[in-house]
Parts: structure tokens; sequence; C-alpha cells
């Protein structure tokens, strides 16, 4: 019988197969092969950058991909007066916020900063990691003597400026940044998702806030806070405040001053329907603290009504947290999950259409 294959052919051929196989193999492993997050600590050298109580202020850096970068503005909570803004409690952090870095130390591993993870929208991304130490959401520009003893730099802005223009240095060709603010420091996101915009006018600009959907428009807070206690309308560019006296500047208006600035920003926000630890320093501005949902709702009907798109994704029950936790991965609502919803915010041409939670509890 003539023999089908001439000689050396066929260990020819399985030579060549074998050494697809292995190659294969090898990308299969260099995919799943992503390094765990490590942060390497920075200190703000600019004079003016300080904490609540004077103490020198840090942020967080993890460097990857230079070309994608997330600036991450963490809570720390919020304060405006001498029972909420003491020094109380042990290494810089009291009940209502923090007021020094002395015990911050981001050891996120889970959620959004589990970089090992092949659906981690991030994995691949630089961060800056920024906390607030000063009780203002990243906005404040005053110095409060709340009580005899008790004097509270309200210095925010200066010291997230400062590590924005770190990422503007650091980073001067990224091609895409994401501003993603949680709890209190979601507040301030499209504000400095417009500041990016402006130092990295070629970088495509994403911000992402969870869970202040329900802040209110108060024209008290607007005044009371906002302006007298933080000094944020003063410290912000002249866009944040265009057109508005302090009264009518507003949280839910952050978005859309944001969003006339610069209409190329991408918008989005994330939001528990009923978060009570969400507004809990917020109930006597609240329309209706039992209600949450509905300021939420009302909040993002009023920034659209504006012309700026805002796409949001809303969660049902009273829970609290989402980029640290591994519910990042697991949370659905119409079928679509939220990591996969965020990834196509920053990704996709076309963002996703709005996710609301039909049954939303509380």
């Amino acid at each position: 019988m003539t023999n089908p294959f001439p000689r050396n052919t066929l260990p020819r051929k399985l030579l060549l197969l074998f050494t697809a196989l292995s190659l294969l193999l090898a990308g299969c492993a260099l995919f799943n092969s992503r390094e765990p997050l490590e942060w390497t600590r920075v200190e703000a050298t600019a004079p003016d950058c300080h904490c609540a109580d004077g103490t020198p202020f840090a942020f967080w850096e993890r460097r990857a991909d230079t070309t994608k970068v997330v600036l991450f503005l963490n809570g720390g909570g919020v304060c405006w007066d001498a029972a909420t803004c003491a020094f109380t409690g042990e290494r810089g952090k009291s009940d209502a916020y923090t007021w020094n870095v002395s015990g911050v130390d981001p050891q996120n591993r889970s959620g959004m900063f589990d970089t090992t993870r092949g659906d981690n929208p991030f994995s691949e991304y630089s961060f800056i990691y920024v906390t607030s130490c000063t009780g203002d959401s990243h906005l404040g520009a005053s110095t409060q003597e709340y009580s005899t003893g008790l004097t509270v730099e309200h210095n925010g802005y200066a010291n997230g400026t400062a590590a924005l223009d770190y990422l503007a240095e650091q980073y001067p060709d990224a091609e895409e940044v994401v501003v993603i603010g949680k709890t209190a420091g979601s507040v301030a996101a499209p504000i400095y998702g417009g500041l990016v915009a402006d130092l990295l006018p070629d970088a495509k600009v994403t911000v992402l806030g969870g869970q202040s959907g329900a802040w209110p428009d108060d024209p008290d807070f607007n005044t009371e806070v906002l302006d007298t206690d933080w000094g944020a309308y003063d410290a912000v560019p002249d866009w944040a405040t265009a057109g508005l006296e302090p009264d009518a500047w507003s949280v839910p208006g952050f978005w859309t001053q944001a969003g006339l600035h610069n209409p190329d920003l991408v918008l989005g926000r994330f939001d528990f329907a009923y978060d009570p630890n969400a507004t809990s320093e917020l109930t006597e501005w609240l329309a209706d603290p039992a209600d949450l949902l509905a300021e939420i709702d009302r909040n993002e009907a009023a920034i659209e009504a504006s012309g700026v798109t805002i796409h949001s994704y809303t969660a049902p029950g009273a829970d609290h947290q989402i980029f640290e936790p591994d519910k990042f991965y697991e949370i659905e609502v119409d079928g679509v999950g939220l990591a996969e919803w965020i990834e196509s915010l920053v990704n996709d041409e076309e963002p996703p259409a709005d996710a609301h939670c039909g049954d939303c509890g509380p």
C-alpha cells in the first residue's frame, strides 16, 4: 500500500501542530498572569497641601499601562460643624470623616482593585488613589474655627488638584482617563473630570460617580456648606460655577456644569436605590429622607433637562459600597452586570443604555 504521508511529512506536521498549541497555551498563561495591584505612597510636597489637622497630605499610585489611568477619589467622609469635624477616634479617623492620612493604607485587592481578574475592566490601568482627609469631598478651600481649640483646614481642592497635576505630569500621553468617585468622593468627580479634560485635552475622559446620586439641590445646603463652610464655590474654576450664584450651585449641578463645559466627557453614575449611608449626614436637607430613589431620579431628570447626558445604573436595595467588594462583579440589573456596564461605558463608542431596577426595594 502506498504511504499517504510522504517521508518525514507526518513528524513535521505534528511539530507544527505542537508548536501552535504551545504558543496558544503560552498566550493563555500570559493573559491570566496579571500582576496583583501594589501601591506606592506619593507625598504631596506643595506647601498648600495638608489635611484637616494641618498634617501632610499623601496619595497613592499603581503604575501600569501609562496610556490608561484611573483617578480614584475615595470618600473619607464629610463634616461641617464642631460635632462632626472633631479630631476624635484613632489614627486620624473619626466616625464622621478621615482628618489625616496616618491610618490610610489602601490595601485594596478585591472588587475593581483585583487586577488579577480577567473580567476587571481596569486590570491593566494605572491608578492614582486620592483619599479625602479634609471633610469636604475634595472641594474645600477654607479654614474654619468650629469651636475653641478646633480649627479645621478644609483643604481638599488643593490636595486633589495636586494629585491631578501629578497625574498630568507623569502620564502626559494618557489616551484614557477614568475618574471614579466613591460615596462623598463622587460628589467632586464631574468637576475633576472637567479638570482632567482641560489638562489632557487629547485623552478620552470618562467620569463615574458612585453613590452620591441622592445628594440634594437645596439652597441652604448649597450656601451654608458648599460655599460658607467649605469655600468650594470660590475655589473651583470659573466654568464650574458659570451663571450660578452660590445658592443655586448644587451637587447635582456639578454634572451639568461639567457636561456643558466639555460635551466630550462621558458621564455616568451608580447608586443603590435606598442606601441610607450615602445620605446619613444630609437628612435635614433632603425632601424625603425615606425615599432616596425619588431624589436620585429627580436629580438625574434635572441634569438631563439641562441638555447634559448622564448614563446611570441604579441597583435595588439599601446596600452600601460597590467598588471594593467582589459584588462589583455579581450585581445585575435587567440582565446587565455592573462590571460589564462599566466596561461598556469606558470603552464603547456608544455608551450603554441606563440600567434601572424595577422592584427597587427598599
